[in-house]
């Protein structure tokens, strides 16, 4: 009977709308955003967790109209005079809107998944655990939503429920988030916060601690409970035990949870940055889960160390993709990377296409990998006007063309090449030596050396 029942809540009910809005709201979220996540695993977890400040405001809503049906259609008296218990009512119901969110959870994602496959090398183990945590945080909403239509059964209550979650997974985290005046470091943010199942950016070397994993489900599976519970209630003395689900499951989770919101719940994986090394010529290599990107950067890596051999003395001999997680996504910021030797020149991560290939586009690679000639992962160091110019005029001595940065203003161009043509009038002898000093000046984190490059007076 209970079988029968669920099926025609599934066929007749707005749990099947709640979960087609779901559908169609996620599904173009991540499709016009693929360049996020596509071929890396991981970053779809993070991305399916990410819209969850869309879809969870949307299934609280449907759950609290869906939770209203009984006072709309004036049927609560009726429902009242049956020997049927309320809960067993409301839990066939309950369960409908659980399954419909569900599969509309597991739909988005494995539309999503179709852009991932094609280029995708490396799958980690948690990724499924990461983006299964959206699960019990859908389910959970559904059944509050439907609790509290049940309580305030007005059509005003759909579109406030979703107001009010919105500006709990989307504005909290921010205003709690802001950095500290001085813009070095982070403020770490508290640990209840990660009791929030959204995560809002995660670097591509990085994945969630299971044991972040687990207590957020934990508290996501207790939350959903007293969501149902609550529905199920009629006294006052249940309403007060039903909360205790929710009460317990936060005090467990809280304690155990890292500070620092996202950042504190990273880790590095380490089979994610392993290098894989195309060694068909001078030695070129990016991280296992960029392996896709292989093909894309050998030419022109090949092409910098090439031009790189021609000038300067002492050249680098290989060209690695940078192992070290980008500055945002780090607890601490001026933790000190570990440096890399001067035989190699280490590049940053370009940039995706909609396929997950390398966009290359703008003719901007190339002279990054020039530049990384001059760059060393230093520790607690920012990168200051004058040094950020001198990379470019360093870069330009080697292409033998003075600098051209497009979108600069046209002053600072002109300063630019002035300093390129104060550089190229010297002789030759006197370049190389003056560019090997500055290259030795950088890798060993001396950044005024560096700009020594700059003739005297260039501002």
């Amino acid at each position: 009977m209970t079988g029968r029942i669920l099926r025609i809540e599934l066929r007749r009910s707005a749990a099947l709308g709640v979960a087609l809005l779901l559908l169609v709201t996620g599904v173009p979220l991540l499709l016009t955003s693929t360049q996020f996540f596509a071929g890396r695993w991981m970053q779809l977890a993070v991305i399916a967790r990410s819209i969850l400040v869309v879809l969870l405001p949307l299934a609280l809503a449907g759950g609290a109209w869906l939770g209203r049906r009984d006072a709309r259609h004036r049927v609560g008296e009726l429902f009242t005079s049956t020997a049927r218990p309320r809960w067993h009512r409301t839990t066939v119901t309950a369960s409908a809107l659980a399954i419909t969110v569900v599969a509309a959870y597991i739909l988005v994602c494995l539309v999503a998944a179709g852009w991932v496959v094609p280029t995708a090398h490396y799958f980690p183990g948690a990724t499924i655990v990461v983006a299964a945590v959206g699960v019990p945080a859908l389910i959970a909403a559904g059944w509050l939503g439907m609790t509290a239509g049940r309580a305030v059964p007005r059509v005003i209550t759909a579109p406030v429920v979703a107001v009010a979650g919105f500006a709990l997974l989307g504005l909290v985290p921010e205003l709690v988030a802001q950095p500290d005046p001085d813009l070095a470091a982070f403020r770490p943010e508290p640990s209840a916060l990660l009791l929030i199942p959204v995560i809002n950016e995660l670097d591509g070397f990085q994945t969630i601690m299971p044991r972040v994993s687990a207590l957020q489900t934990l508290w996501l599976v207790a939350l959903a409970a007293t969501g149902l519970l609550l529905l199920g209630t009629v006294r006052r003395r249940a309403t007060a035990l039903a909360v205790l689900p929710a009460v317990l499951g936060a005090a467990v989770a809280v304690p155990l949870l890292p500070i620092g919101g996202t950042r504190g719940a990273a880790v590095v994986d380490p089979a994610a940055i392993e290098l894989v090394c195309d060694n068909a010529g001078p030695q070129v290599c990016v991280t296992r889960v960029h392996a896709e990107l292989l093909p894309d950067v050998v030419g022109p890596a090949r092409q910098a160390l090439a031009m790189m051999a021609a000038k300067l003395p002492n050249a680098p001999v290989r060209a690695v993709q940078t192992q070290q997680v980008t500055y945002w996504a780090r607890l601490d910021p001026r933790a000190a990377p570990a440096p890399h030797s001067a035989d190699t020149i280490v590049f940053d991560t370009p940039s995706f296409d909609r396929l997950g290939r390398a966009d290359l586009s703008g003719d901007y690679f190339l002279p990054s990998l020039l530049e990384a000639a001059w760059q060393q992962e230093c520790a607690e160091q920012s990168i200051q006007g004058d040094e950020y110019r001198a990379r470019i005029v360093a870069a330009a001595w080697l292409t033998g063309r003075p600098p051209a940065p497009t979108g600069w203003d046209p002053t600072e161009v002109e300063r630019l090449v002035g300093a390129y043509q104060a550089l190229v009038s010297l002789p030759e002898a006197e370049q190389r030596r003056r560019m090997a000093a500055a290259r030795e000046a950088a890798l060993a984190c001396q950044g005024d050396g560096l700009v020594a490059v700059l003739p005297e007076g260039q501002p």
